[in-house]
């Protein structure tokens, strides 16, 4: 899980503060956890030096405000493209999914299917491996192998489904 593309999802939206980021963040993680207020800030100090996010000013109660910068939305969107490797697919995947459903990322079908061509050629990698260790005799990595390739099958299905009631 990513703190710095949540707060870029964030502010897409619209201008926030601090405590409001983090709040959100919170909403978006769900079940996940919560996200330490200091993370927040040092995060946000290092998006300002990089220059994806600025400080307009203070809302009307003095909370400092917190813009996204044309160059942040350009990271947001090359991230949200990004497929996720399998062995984060878990918590960065969802989370990467979630930040584009929360800001109605019209590129969210494009992120769906380089995700899932990333699971196929994962599957495809893993069963050559598969039967490898099966002419070998090697039980335990064909078992292992053979785990893996059914959490592969269960990302595929739930991708294929998330798309499916997404874009018919």
């Amino acid at each position: 899980m990513s703190v710095k593309y949540g707060i870029l999802t964030l502010l897409f939206q619209q201008h926030r503060h601090g405590y409001e980021l983090k709040l959100e963040l919170d909403s978006l993680l769900g079940i996940k956890g919560k996200i330490n207020p200091g993370q927040i800030y040092t995060t946000l100090d290092r998006l300002i030096r990089d220059q994806l996010v600025s400080s307009p000013g203070a809302d009307e109660q003095e909370r400092k405000l917190f813009t996204l910068e044309p160059a942040g939305e350009k990271e947001l969107q090359k991230w949200l493209l990004e497929p996720v490797t399998y062995d984060s697919t878990k918590d960065d995947f969802f989370f990467k999914w979630s930040c584009a459903r929360k800001i109605e990322f019209a590129q969210e079908k494009d992120m769906l299917e380089q995700q899932k061509a990333l699971v196929i050629k994962e599957v495809m990698e893993l069963t050559k491996l598969k039967t490898t260790f099966l002419l070998e005799g090697d039980e335990n990595k064909y078992l292992l192998i053979t785990g893996m390739l059914l959490h592969l099958e269960a990302d595929l299905n739930w991708i294929n489904q998330v798309a499916n009631r997404s874009f018919s």
